[in-house]
């Protein structure tokens, strides 16, 4: 069932958002050197590593490590980058990987490939097991204030309690998070 209106949600927002989602990407080509997406190695179901898409807000040369971890990560985004961020905007291409099966629209969001404190406690929580999400418990809970036990507790807290309706509750609060800007600190 979950997959299922993974896709069909998906290709709802794809059909509504390709103009607005091409218009991002001239904008991208046209503010800064390089290619319109950033694909980013990620942490997917059982550890599996995969490529997520994101509209490119950084510079080419920009260290891949997770942004709050930069010393000055407003060195790095591109002109447009930091709109970007704050509305959310560059994660619509990863709506590709919804579509293909690498990630659900709500699960714990994919560690990028180098962050093994996050990756070893999410596989000894049974976390791992879950397919990755655009939003998450934890996302909507405090996001990267969170530290990392936090975040794994909120996991393993979705995993006991995953359902549709809570699915329906994370992507709400998602949504009034996004409008309000809450928790964006990049």
């Amino acid at each position: 069932m979950k997959r299922i209106f993974d896709l069909l949600l998906g290709i709802v927002i794809l059909v509504l958002l390709v103009a607005p989602m091409l218009l991002i990407a001239i904008a991208v080509r046209l503010t800064s050197q390089g290619p319109a997406l950033y694909w980013s190695e990620r942490i997917g179901k059982n550890n599996k590593i995969f490529k997520m898409p994101k509209f490119r807000s950084m510079f080419i040369d920009t260290p891949a490590i997770a942004t709050h971890l930069l010393n000055d990560s407003e060195f790095y985004l591109s002109p447009i980058g930091g709109f970007l961020r704050r509305t959310s905007l560059d994660e619509l291409p990863q709506l590709l990987s919804v579509l293909k099966g690498e990630m659900s629209f709500v699960g714990p969001r994919p560690a990028l490939f180098n962050q093994d404190d996050l990756i070893a406690l999410r596989t000894e929580k049974g976390v791992d097991k879950l397919l990755p999400g655009i939003t998450g418990w934890a996302q909507v809970n405090g996001r990267d204030e969170l530290s990392i036990p936090d975040k794994v507790a909120l996991d393993v807290e979705y995993l006991k309690y995953q359902s549709f309706w809570f699915d329906m509750k994370i992507l709400w609060m998602t949504f009034l998070k996004v409008i309000n800007r809450d928790g964006v600190s990049h």
